[in-house]
Formats: structure tokens, sequence, C-alpha cells
């Protein structure tokens, strides 16, 4: 009788395992799933976490030099921010619509200057791929037929899912801002009390990095557009500004944005000024060199902290997985979980020293531990 009671509690206990771990598995599935199709959310709630750790060290600086509350310093921090662009949008854009302009209006002389001196580029492969770049900028300038009423509402549509995806990131921004403290406690009252200061700094340290990361982000992307566009107007190039507009901008693009970014200066010079073009060439790169070797280990030391080799395999593995938005976000993503890794890994002695008395056996003790042990 025994022997039937014990095996039915044993085929009971197995068939409530199998079916926890159905459960388990059916929930896992679920909320990858949830996740995968709230992935344009979580971008956005990314983005804002990006922000806030940039933002971070000014609101409290400016909460530092004026008495108002966390708030009310965001929210003016909001405003200069504003102010400021609109500022740079009112001396810049009229220049660069007008530069724009001119450039279209030039476009079948520039078309047929470009087509003449790429037909004599060799090998003939070189010249195939600069004239299909050359037809596809000119798809992109020429005037088009106007657009029907199907695409101006789609047009409308996407420019209201960019103000509102805008308008959410600056809520999630100040929401996180103002809650972060109580949000982190909150967090950390699910660990054990002796865990929590462990946690607790790698947090923090992984939004000091991040913080850091964003802010020398748009540092490098203002200098090389400043640096770029001086030299392209003093070199006499046409629509100077306009052109360090767009390298400043094409600096974002890892891997391959710098040479997304000389392409229009390329082609702007050989259809205008051909005797420039090694010139312009020369320059973009000695700008380059400048940004790789000053700029870049100045404003982003410790910065992210990751290896150039691990960063690179996570661009390259990120650009393989997400494309563009891959690309953008997998060095932010890599810089947080190297700073989890090296609070987990933290240790009075170093991994080396313990290899060597793995095989070595004890140290002998230099005189400097003697003279400690003898006092």
């Amino acid at each position: 009788m025994d022997h039937h009671v014990s095996a039915r509690a044993e085929v009971n206990l197995w068939f409530a395992r199998g079916i926890g771990l159905v459960a388990g598995g059916l929930l896992t599935l679920g909320v990858t799933a949830g996740l995968i199709g709230a992935g344009g959310v979580l971008l956005l709630v990314f983005v804002a976490l990006l922000i806030a750790s940039a933002l971070r060290p000014i609101v409290d600086r400016l909460r530092s030099a004026l008495p108002i509350g966390r708030g009310p310093a965001i929210l003016l921090v909001y405003l200069t921010f504003f102010a400021s662009v609109a500022g740079i949008g009112f001396l810049i854009v009229p220049i660069v619509i007008t530069q724009a302009g001119q450039l279209i209006d030039q476009l079948p002389a520039v078309d047929d200057r470009l087509r003449t001196w790429s037909t004599g580029l060799r090998p003939t492969e070189l010249a195939s791929s600069v004239g299909a770049l050359i037809s596809a900028a000119k798809a992109a300038l020429s005037h088009g037929p106007l657009p029907g009423p199907g695409q101006v509402v789609s047009a409308g549509l996407g420019l209201a899912e960019t103000i509102a995806a805008i308008v959410t990131v600056l809520a999630l921004v100040y929401f996180w801002m103002t809650e972060r403290q109580r949000l982190q406690r909150f967090a950390l009252s699910f660990l054990p009390s002796d865990r929590r200061g462990t946690v607790r700094q790698a947090w923090n340290i992984v939004e000091l990095r991040l913080g850091a990361w964003v802010r020398g982000q748009l540092v490098l992307m203002l200098t090389l557009g400043l640096m770029t566009g001086t030299a392209y107007t003093v070199l006499g190039l046409p629509s100077g500004p306009l052109l360090g507009l767009i390298a400043g901008l094409a600096e974002i693009i890892p891997l391959i944005g710098p040479a997304i970014g000389v392409v229009p200066a390329l082609l702007i010079a050989a259809a205008f000024r051909p005797d420039l073009l090694l010139v312009v060439l020369v320059v973009y790169v000695v700008i380059q060199l400048v940004e790789s070797n000053v700029l870049v280990p100045m404003v982003m030391r410790n910065a992210v902290g990751v290896s150039p080799f691990l960063l690179t395999v996570s661009l390259l593995v990120g650009a393989a997985l997400g494309g563009l938005p891959g690309a953008l976000v997998v060095v932010p993503i890599v810089a947080a979980a190297e700073a989890v890794l090296e609070r987990l890994q933290d240790r009075a002695v170093p991994v080396a020293q313990d290899a060597a008395s793995a095989l070595a056996g004890p140290i002998p003790p230099t005189n400097e531990d003697e003279a400690v042990t003898a006092s």
C-alpha cells in the first residue's frame, strides 16, 4: 500500500514539474514576443534613458547654482535647449535652404560635369560605381512630380508620429529624472541588503558612462561639423556650411560615417572645382586623423571604457543584427554591460596574481611584507 502511495506521489511530483516547465516556457515565449512587438517603445525608453543620463550632471550643477527644485531645473534645461536649437536654426536653416536651392537649380550642369569626370576614371568598375552614385544623388535632389493625396497623408502621419515620439521621449526623461531615486530604491529593495550597495554603485557607473558617451558624441559631431564647414568655406568650395552640416551629422553613424560625410564634398568639388578635389580629400583625411588621435581620446576619455577591439566587434554584430539602429545603440549597451561585469569581477587580488600563485605555489613575502608583518 505504501509503495503505491509513494509511486503516486512521485508521479504527481513529476507531473507538477512538467506543468511548471511548460508554463515557464510559455511565459518566456510570451514575454519575448511582447518585447519584440514593443521594440519601438523600448527604443524610445532607451533613448530617453540616454538623454537623462547626459542631462543629469547639468541639472545637478544648475540646482547647486540656483535655489530651484529638480523639476524646474529640468524644464529650464529644456527651455535653454530649444532656444539654442531655434537660434541655430534661425541662423543656419536659411543658408542651408538657399545653398540647397542653388545646387538643385544647377543640377543639370552639375550632372553633366560629374558624368564627364566619372567616365574618365579607371578602372571601369570605379567609373560604374561613381556613375551609379551620381544617378542616386540626382534622383534624390531632382524635382519629382507633385505628391498625391495618399503621399501627403502618409507624410503628415509620419510627421505626427515623429512629433509624438519626441514629446514622449521628453516626458520620459522628465519623469525618470524626477523619480529616479525613488525608482532606484524600489528596484534595489528586491535584492538582499548586503548586495544593494554594490548594485547601486554599478547602476550609477552605468549611467555616468552612458551620459559621458552621449555628451562626447555630441561634442565630436559639433566639432567635426565646424571644422569641415570652415575648411570647405576657406577653400572656396560651394555650399561649405551645408557640407559641414552633412559631415557632422554623418559622424553619428558608426564605422561608415566618415566615408559618408566626405562623399557630398567630393562630388561638389568634382562638379564645380575639380582643382580642389584632391585638396578636399586631403583636408578631410587630416581632420579625421586629428579627430581620431586628439579629439576622441580627449573627449571620450573614460566615457565608454570599451576596448577598441570589443567596440569594433560590437559595432559589426549590432549592424548585422539590427542594421543602422542596431549599430547606433550597441555602443552604449556594451559600455553598460562592461561596467556591470567590472563590478561583478571586482576583487582585491588581481586575476594574474591568482593565476601565478596557483601555478607557482605561495608567493614569497617581499621586504615590504616582512616590514609590515614585523611592525
